[in-house]
């Protein structure tokens, strides 16, 4: 149980955390937390959602085990539509794959419970999910590629921010840890060229195919953020600031961004199956989901509230930009940095899982190693690209949040309970309520993309930096 609980917490632990305390400024003092708290209720509900259809779909096709991808392809296949019915396959593509962005994951299934490692040549877990007929995956597989190369660079600005940050405030940095002075500074040099300096060691890092040396880095990423949670802790609670200033309401427009990053934080849903599948009781899962996801919950509410409350107006897109410059707190970037740079690793072994194997199949075997190499070089330099044509950390995390997290966590679940047991005479109730979620989660993807992209189409005050906004 124990050993279980720590993993979902860890699903629940990545760059989406640190940006909580700007999400509670988007949505308001008061607005924020109650909007967080039933986010995360909503979430959880769905959770249990797709732990009861893929129950409910193993006893029906008598496997001990079925996996998202799986339940959505088996749910599709015998629904009364023919056409979901002919279809059923993407559901299965569309949601084996996905992994959650946390700086403490894996990429697959097989590496977050500690199975034997893949080879380069057999790519199992592409070929377990599809058969290898990587024809099927060539369309449906563009928006969790685009999706899962774009919490790279979501990787890649964090660490940008956080290293010029700590690059050019180093002749500044005492051991006197003092509140941080917001002064708007023009850089040394430009945020876009630490993205380039990041980016060799990046693409030597993905070369590495190794999962069982890809879990040693998931390892150091736990070690190294759990050192960083609690000093960022202990020092946000602290001499915290009145705040009757703050606002207890902030404008819709900046509660879309609000509900991007809110529901990017919560990933773990694609991982609830594997882990009560590797438990011994799985039928004590229902007990370990709710006291993690409990303390999850409490979690980012008093990271995201207390993290407003302390800094309030000056909040920053991550928190680690708001800590004060002394040796001290200067480590604990250094320290989450590290997290997530092998976490930019385990994240991009997902999508290369999908694009490596079909352009291989198109060379032959003398050109394997050289086109391999290639292709990693270039998604990396990829995500650079993103990452430098598009600095601004806050809305990126809403973008990607309001695209792909809430389709996982909010609208593919009850639409798979709808699929599952409609024909097992649903009540009304039910059918009502999954229909809400998912029309809510929608919305939300909807209107939070908008929002976020409209944003990032505006004109860029050039008093600003770095991707935070303010240059500290």
């Amino acid at each position: 149980i124990m050993q279980t609980l720590i993993h979902l917490l860890k699903c629940n632990i990545g760059t989406g955390l640190l940006g909580l305390p700007l999400a509670m400024k988007n949505a308001g003092l008061l607005v924020g937390p109650i909007s967080l708290l039933a986010i995360g209720i909503l979430t959880v509900h769905c959770m249990v959602i797709l732990l009861n259809c893929a129950h409910h779909l193993s006893q029906r096709l008598q496997k001990t085990f079925v996996s998202y991808g799986e339940a959505m392809m088996c749910s599709l296949e015998t629904c009364p539509n023919a056409w979901l019915r002919t279809h059923s396959v993407w559901g299965r593509v569309a949601t084996s794959h996905w992994c959650v962005p946390g700086p403490v994951l894996c990429t697959s299934e097989k590496l977050f419970l500690g199975s034997a490692p893949p080879t380069m040549k057999s790519f199992p877990l592409l070929a377990s999910l599809t058969g290898g007929i990587y024809e099927r995956l060539y369309t449906v597989s563009f928006l969790l590629i685009t999706t899962q190369l774009g919490f790279c660079s979501v990787y890649f600005m964090f660490m940008a921010d956080n290293l010029q940050q700590m690059v050019e405030e180093a002749h500044m940095t005492s051991n006197n840890c003092q509140p941080r002075k917001i002064l708007l500074l023009t850089p040394i040099l430009d945020i876009r060229f630490y993205m380039l300096t990041i980016l060799p060691f990046l693409v030597l890092l993905v070369f590495i195919q190794n999962l069982r040396m890809l879990s040693i880095f998931s390892m150091l990423a736990n070690v190294t953020t759990l050192g960083s949670m609690a000093l960022i802790f202990e020092y946000i609670i602290q001499e915290i600031p009145d705040p009757s200033s703050l606002p207890l309401m902030a404008s819709w427009k900046t509660f879309l961004l609000f509900f991007g990053t809110a529901i990017f934080t919560f990933e773990g849903v694609g991982m609830v199956l594997p882990l009560k599948n590797q438990m011994k009781h799985p039928q004590q899962f229902s007990f370990v989901l709710y006291l993690g996801m409990s303390i999850v919950i409490i979690l980012y509410i008093c990271l995201g509230t207390l993290g407003y409350m302390k800094f309030g107006s000056n909040t920053q897109a991550s928190i680690t930009l708001n800590l004060p410059n002394c040796w001290l707190y200067q480590s604990v970037k250094l320290m989450y940095s590290i997290g997530i740079f092998f976490t930019y690793a385990l994240q991009f072994q997902v999508p290369a899982e999908i694009i490596i194997p079909f352009v291989i199949s198109q060379v032959s075997e003398s050109w394997t190693l050289f086109i391999d190499l290639s292709v990693r070089t270039a998604l990396v330099c990829l995500t650079c690209v993103s990452a430098i044509l598009i600095p601004r950390l806050d809305l990126v995390l809403s973008l990607v949040g309001s695209v792909s997290s809430s389709a996982l966590a909010l609208i593919i679940p009850p639409l798979l309970e709808l699929i599952t047991f409609y024909a097992e005479d649903m009540s009304c109730v039910t059918i009502a309520k999954d229909i809400m979620i998912s029309i809510l989660g929608l919305l939300g993807c909807v209107f939070g993309t908008y929002q976020a992209l409209y944003e990032l189409i505006q004109p860029i005050n050039h008093s600003i930096t770095n991707s935070t906004g303010v240059y500290a």
